[in-house]
């Protein structure tokens, strides 16, 4: 009889291990599979999600103020790709040449850089027209990689690490 109650409990600690430890393995994939999705979120994804936390009266202004900015700014990351892509065939060619691709590689850069200037003065400037709460709830938008991501602060400067 003793045995019979020593090998139920063994049972039932068991069960609740393995029932606990299925909760936990679960519990564990759902953040994986929510981490993987804000992870292949695009960045203007991720923007628009920050600026949907604001009332829908503050929200959609800025978000259709956004979007022509990205509208405009479009045409020069378009052009960076051209380029990249360009130097990438010219360096896959036999007739490879190495100034070319140099030469291809810079016009990349700057019209990624234009892209990103328009980008970032456009952001400015919809933050300019906010009201100081939500300017500081949106300062994120600024961020070049996940706005969600906690701001990294140096402790011996007090200031936010630039992504």
């Amino acid at each position: 009889m003793r045995r019979m109650k020593f090998a139920l409990a063994a049972s039932v600690a068991l069960n609740v291990f393995l029932v606990a430890g299925g909760v936990a393995l679960w519990l564990s994939v759902q953040e994986g599979r929510k981490a993987e999705q804000q992870h292949k979120l695009s960045r203007s994804e991720m923007v628009m999600e920050l600026v949907s936390t604001r009332s829908p009266a503050v929200a959609e202004p800025i978000k259709a103020r956004l979007r022509e900015i990205a509208l405009a700014a479009r045409p020069d990351f378009q052009e960076a790709r051209k380029a990249r892509l360009a130097a990438i065939e010219q360096t896959e060619s036999d007739q490879f040449d190495a100034a070319e691709v140099a030469g291809l590689l810079e016009q990349s850069r700057a019209s990624e850089m234009r892209g990103r200037a328009r980008l970032e003065a456009g952001a400015v400037a919809v933050l300019a027209d906010q009201a100081p709460e939500d300017r500081k709830a949106l300062a994120r938008i600024l961020s070049r990689h996940h706005p969600h991501a906690p701001l990294q602060r140096t402790p011996s400067q007090g200031q936010a690490k630039a992504d």
